[in-house]
């Protein structure tokens, strides 16, 4: 729990964060926007007004119109104040003393009002007839007189509140600029905010699409740290792992091809041999001496023997490698497993005056590991040695101990091994040059046998050659209680 909070990325490199801070800067940027468009209006709206009181406004529009009427007594009224005072910020009304009202709106005169000045204008006495309307706002009136006759009133009625006034004009004149600006600005959302992402999220399908069909070198852009790039990032893990993956199994075709060649040539050669002999032997007109025949059977005879040890040196390979069963790991004395392997190869040893020579460390003739599979070590290793030491050499067989691990050497007198052949002697099937072997070669498994189960032990086995001393280092954990089944 602790090491998944501490891998979390920082919340503002969030990638949803990066969306929802974007939009509250756009719903800012929206309201700054209105906001000095407000301004603006406000603005406009005090230049447009007069700077007059209400009562020289009357007088003024009052003295305008009686002029009008003077010069043009039919004048259109209505359209007279629509034209003259249509864009005003105030409302303006004229009642005229034949009963005409007009006005720069198109909401009606209030009725009391409309009553108390055509009153004024008839010079009647609403209060004595107990019909005088109750006026609660204070309002401008002026004559309208034409050649000194009175013809009318102008009417300007309490204005609206300030609130409502400025809501109305805003919302007028706001109307088609504000749409505008929400258009512009959710496209100029769409391009800066989701534009980007869209593209790295292009570029991960297009490597994904890339990887399905089989390119495993592609890999994804992992610019930034927010959850895009985390994505990425785990796409390219298993890109690498997938590419890994296939060089392995590419690697282990080729290896399995190359061992089936080499098995398949292994087997070839003594079983063309075994043929050779017995289609000789079996040949009707050929007359061969007692002497030939027991030879040609003693050879058909080693070519039989050396093809069970090939077959059982394979078998014992593909248990190793496969695990098919489990090591055995108890406690053992080293020193007996020196002296079967000395016993078993006596006869050659001596037959070509080889001493084998064992010497254990008092502190570690017991070692903890599966006799049976060291046993089988020690054995290959030994034989080995032998088919290397020329006649009269020496073979060593040493055991101690060295920090936390057993240390079991095998180490021959013969001519030593080419450097360019020790990095590959525990490949199968690799022999170096015959002629630095005595007698019959070996089938080419017996280190790797040897590499697989050291392995298996969780040890490590070394080579180090020159000529005249060739030293096999086995290095074991003195703790062998997870080792590797086989």
């Amino acid at each position: 729990m602790t090491t998944a909070r501490q891998n979390a990325p920082h919340w503002y490199r969030s990638f949803y964060w990066r969306i929802g801070l974007s939009f509250m800067v756009l719903v800012v940027g929206v309201l700054v926007a209105q906001s000095a468009m407000f301004n603006y209006l406000m603005t406009r709206s005090r230049a447009s007004r007069p700077n007059q009181s209400p009562n020289n406004l009357a007088a003024i529009v009052a003295a305008d119109v009686g002029s009008t009427l003077t010069e043009t007594p039919y004048t259109d009224l209505q359209q007279y104040v629509t034209t003259q005072y249509g864009g005003q910020f105030f409302r303006v009304y004229l009642v005229m003393k034949d009963g005409q009202t007009v006005s720069n709106t198109s909401g009606p005169l209030a009725d009391g009002l409309r009553r108390s000045v055509e009153a004024v204008l008839n010079g009647t006495d609403l209060r004595k007839s107990g019909q005088q309307p109750v006026i609660n706002s204070p309002v401008v009136t002026a004559p309208i007189q034409v050649a000194g006759e009175l013809r009318g009133m102008v009417v300007l009625p309490p204005p609206p509140t300030a609130t409502s006034a400025l809501a109305r004009d805003v919302a007028r004149l706001l109307s088609v600029p504000g749409t505008a600006v929400l258009i512009f600005a959710t496209a100029l959302a769409a391009a800066v905010i989701f534009a980007p992402a869209r593209r790295r999220l292009q570029a991960l399908e297009h490597a994904t699409e890339r990887l399905g069909a089989g390119d495993l070198t592609v890999r994804a852009p992992e610019s930034g740290g927010d959850e895009i790039a985390r994505v990425a990032a785990a796409f390219n893990r298993m890109a690498s792992e997938l590419a890994e993956r296939d060089a392995a199994l590419h690697t282990s075709d080729r290896l399995r091809r190359q061992m089936l060649a080499d098995v398949s040539h292994e087997l070839k050669t003594p079983l063309t041999a075994m043929r050779g002999y017995l289609e000789t032997l079996r040949m009707p007109d050929l007359a061969l001496d007692q002497q030939t025949r027991d030879r040609y059977f003693q050879t058909i005879e080693n070519e039989t023997l050396r093809l069970d040890r090939l077959v059982k040196d394979l078998v014992d390979l593909a248990r190793v490698e496969n695990a098919a069963g489990a090591l055995d790991i108890r406690w053992f004395a080293i020193s007996t497993v020196f002296a079967h392997a000395i016993e078993r190869h006596d006869y050659d040893a001596r037959t070509r005056n080889i001493a084998i020579r064992p010497c254990v460390a008092a502190d570690t003739d017991q070692i903890l590991g599966d006799p049976d599979r060291l046993a089988q070590v020690v054995e290959n290793l030994v034989a080995n040695a032998l088919r290397h030491t020329p006649d009269g050499g020496t073979i060593e067989l040493g055991a101690r101990t060295a920090d936390h691990a057993v240390v079991l050497t095998v180490t021959d007198s013969g001519v030593g091994i080419a450097p360019e052949h020790v990095p590959h002697v525990f490949d199968r099937f690799y022999k170096v040059d015959a002629a630095r072997t005595h007698g019959e070669s070996g089938s080419g498994l017996g280190l790797s046998i040897v590499k697989a189960i050291i392995d298996a032990h969780h040890g490590t086995i070394a080579v180090s050659s020159e000529p005249g001393r060739t030293v096999f280092t086995i290095e074991l954990p003195r703790d062998q209680s997870t080792s590797t089944n086989l």
